[in-house]
């Protein structure tokens, strides 16, 4: 009777002994978690402050609307290039000197826009030279910061970390173009100085995070220039992020530039309110958005909030005031971030390490590309058809949006995905689709946690279905 029992003390003791070693692992993800949020939430508020304003430095140096806007596109075009182009030595082995140079650099720049605005009335050619500088920083951080997530949390976190991360960007939206153009009256280089010392704050940030950011990949490994392409158009999960990600981009410009022309007889203030309104409900979206998907799951929260997106879409179509369009930007900004949280969760998960910021590029420039033309076509609908027409256009498209979301989410976000993409992309080498869900982490993680990664293969909520509490 008493032979039988004999080996559970060893058994037991291994389970002490490793018990504090995964608990000191969770403090540090926490931590790193934390100071990732913060370090996202200053540098967008720095970002949100100095960009609401330099479009009125351009006019209140003198220079003509049509300078800013040009060279607003120019910014747009240099972004689009300049993005997949950091991606790739990010994921080389090189994240954690791009995140921190790229900061420092763009800090730089703003103090001596800082500077030259305190000591003399600067020339255009230096004013637009040092805010081009300091934007292809910003586009070079995106770009390697896209990959920090699968890094810094773990993997029933990754959830919890986008919905941090959205949170930030939302509240960023709220008070910093409140904060900058407050400060912008008080002297025109103020909003320039919160964004250098926001940088420098995101530097220090970045620079106090214990995780490794950078995968050393040995050169015989490296991937392709391509492989970012070729890992998301190989996916199925990936290709639905990608069409998501580009509707929902092209929609909310159309929407956004349709509000402006509409209300931009009632003055810049009355469209600031608006924004500033669909910017809040965004926050409580994104504060909500990981209990929902604890909740309903992954699918059924994508799903119930794509077809929820009709609601907000006909408040627009019938909107003729300010407080209507308010209400209904709200409400799109409120049911959006669920979305958003569930599919970069997916994304983190089924990413190779080695091409995370690669992926993550090839995302953002397509939606980026896809609503370059939704101003002029809000001007010309708003010209020829009517304040009420792209509004129309944007609810048929949210139909077959949520017609496509509901069609193809039942596999790839129920932790099917393994069965067809899964083994091309398991092993992390050839980048063609889902790896298995709990390959971005590191090896101590995964031997001090076995049952979080046990969770995140059999297709629970570690497949993207929410945190754990």
């Amino acid at each position: 009777m008493d032979e039988p029992s004999s080996p559970a003390p060893p058994a037991r003791a291994s389970r002490t002994f490793r018990t504090p070693r995964a608990a000191r692992i969770s403090r540090k993800s926490t931590r790193d978690l934390r100071i990732l949020w913060w370090t996202n939430a200053v540098d967008g508020l720095g970002t949100q402050a100095s960009g609401i304003v330099l479009p009125l430095l351009v006019l209140d140096l003198g220079h003509s609307a049509a300078t800013a806007g040009s060279f607003a596109s120019a910014v747009a075009v240099a972004g689009v290039v300049l993005g997949p182009l950091a991606a790739r030595p990010a994921d080389h082995g090189h994240r954690r000197v791009l995140l921190i140079g790229s900061a420092v650099l763009a800090a730089a720049a703003m103090a001596g826009l800082t500077i030259a605005l305190f000591w003399w009335r600067p020339p255009l050619w230096a004013v637009l030279g040092l805010a081009f500088t300091e934007r292809l920083c910003a586009f070079a951080h995106e770009a390697a910061a896209r990959g920090a997530l699968a890094h810094v949390a773990r993997p029933e976190d990754v959830t919890r970390g986008a919905a941090g991360l959205q949170a930030g960007d939302q509240a960023a939206l709220v008070v910093g173009p409140g904060v900058g153009g407050a400060l912008f009256e008080v002297a025109r280089p103020l909003p320039f100085l919160v964004d250098a010392l926001s940088y420098a704050a995101t530097a220090l940030g970045i620079r106090a995070l214990r995780a490794p950011l950078d995968t050393r990949v040995p050169g015989r490994r490296r991937t392709p220039v391509t492989s970012g392409v070729r890992t998301v158009l190989r996916s199925a999960l990936l290709r639905m992020v990608l069409v998501w990600a580009s509707a929902a981009s092209v929609i909310v410009t159309l929407l956004s530039y349709t509000a402006v022309f509409v209300l931009g007889g009632d003055g810049g203030a009355t469209v600031g309110l608006v924004l500033s309104a669909s910017g809040a409900a965004g926050l409580v979206g994104a504060l909500l958005a990981p209990g929902l998907v604890t909740r309903l799951g992954a699918r059924r929260a994508v799903v119930s909030a794509t077809w929820s997106l009709l609601v907000p879409a006909g408040v627009l179509v019938a909107a003729d005031s300010a407080g209507s369009f308010a209400a209904g930007f709200a409400l799109l900004a409120l049911l959006l971030p669920t979305v958003t949280v569930v599919l970069s969760g997916a994304m983190v998960r089924a990413v190779p390490r080695e091409v995370q910021s690669q992926a993550g590029a090839v995302v953002g420039a397509t939606a980026a590309l896809a609503a370059a033309g939704c101003p002029a076509l809000a001007a010309a609908l708003v010209t020829w058809r009517g304040a009420h027409s792209p509004a129309v256009l944007c609810l048929a498209s949210l139909v077959l949006l949520a017609v496509y979301t509901q069609g193809v989410s039942g596999r790839w976000l129920t932790g099917e995905a393994g069965a067809d993409d899964g083994h091309a992309g398991r092993d992390g080498r050839r980048g063609a689709g889902v790896p298995a869900a709990d390959g971005p982490r590191d090896e101590a993680s995964a031997a001090d946690d076995p049952g979080s990664g046990a969770e995140a293969r059999s297709g629970g909520r570690g497949q993207g279905g929410g945190p754990r509490e």
